[in-house]
């Protein structure tokens, strides 16, 4: 064994605990990863938090490294930052991210960590999932110049979708928000804001992550005719109404999923394709408005249960990792 770890654990739903982990040896090609930094996805997690994962959807959502099962307990998560301590001699010492859960440190196969770049701050590329999630419905999109586009929902995925297409020669772009608070993070990201009485309609794509039923109402009212709104919102085990009246037809809209786990077919691109562009993304430093709270490790069980219940806003939320933090095994 290279040491014992510590790791997040959910016991049941709604509440969450630390464990100690045993972290064997990596082999020849494996690494093993000492953790810098891990991102909550507010979404995803405070669902698998508090239970909400429906049975029918338990194998699609397991995590690369998820151990336990639905609902609990569980170790889950998959924003994990963190630097090579052992491996090839090409990875030793390099930033690394690798879809693992909440846990001070672990052994991996090398080919399930992807380097960051140098001047991505590490605590900044905990948002690479995040980022992927939205160039995968930026592709199933298929935005062309001069369209216009709005993000209904400003969350993590909603403002990383706006913050990538607003680079798109000739588009308009707007974040929609009941939240007006999310006008600050808008002008971050260099994106114009509008609650959903004032958004501009008219448009060609609207991406709706807003997980709620009038958020999709909101987006299917602001499309043109042969618009499309694409779906990035996971709703757990929520009932949604899906307005098909009125306009529906007689503009012959569309309504499309998009979901990370897979990608469009013929893009030509693999999986780490897609992870390596994401954190190339990160570069722009108007992503680190998605980072809203830091917290150190140990308060895990606490933030989340704060996430979860609304009582803790945040965005992304970066859970810090003590520098030299290890667990020797009792003797």
């Amino acid at each position: 064994m290279s040491g014992d770890a510590r790791a997040f654990w959910i016991a049941s739903p709604g509440r969450g605990e630390i464990r100690a982990e045993r972290v064997p040896a990596p082999a020849r090609d494996e690494v093993l990863v000492r953790t810098l930094h891990t991102g909550v996805s507010r979404g995803t997690e405070t669902l698998v938090f508090a239970g909400r994962v429906p049975e029918s959807q338990w194998p699609h959502m397991r995590a690369p490294f998820q151990e336990g099962d639905f609902p609990a307990p569980v170790k889950y998560g998959y924003l994990n930052v963190g630097v090579v301590e052992q491996g090839p001699a090409e990875l030793l010492h390099r930033t690394v991210f690798c879809l693992y859960p909440h846990q001070t440190r672990y052994t991996v196969p090398a080919s399930a960590v992807t380097v960051v770049p140098d001047d991505v701050p590490a605590h900044r590329a905990v948002l690479a999932g995040t980022v992927e999630t939205a160039v995968n419905a930026l592709w199933d999109a298929a935005p062309r110049i001069g369209d216009r586009i709005a993000v209904v929902g400003g969350g993590m995925v909603g403002a990383s979708v706006a913050a990538i297409a607003t680079a798109i020669p000739g588009v308009r772009v707007q974040l929609v928000d009941v939240d007006d608070t999310r006008a600050a993070l808008a002008a971050a990201i260099g994106v114009p804001f509008a609650r959903p009485e004032d958004a501009r309609g008219d448009c060609d794509i609207v991406v709706h992550a807003s997980a709620t039923s009038a958020g999709l109402s909101t987006s299917l009212g602001l499309l043109a005719a042969e618009g499309t709104v694409v779906e990035l919102s996971w709703y757990g085990d929520k009932q949604v109404s899906v307005p098909l009246g009125e306009f529906f037809h007689s503009r012959r809209l569309t309504v499309r999923s998009s979901q990370v786990g897979g990608i469009v077919p013929g893009r030509r691109r693999t999986f780490g394709d897609r992870l390596a562009l994401a954190l190339d993304l990160l570069r722009n430093p108007a992503f680190e408005a998605l980072v809203t709270g830091r917290s150190p490790f140990d308060e895990l069980p606490d933030v989340l249960a704060r996430l979860a219940a609304g009582s803790l806003p945040a965005l992304c939320h970066v859970i810090d990792y003590p520098e030299h933090a290890i667990d020797r095994p009792e003797e």
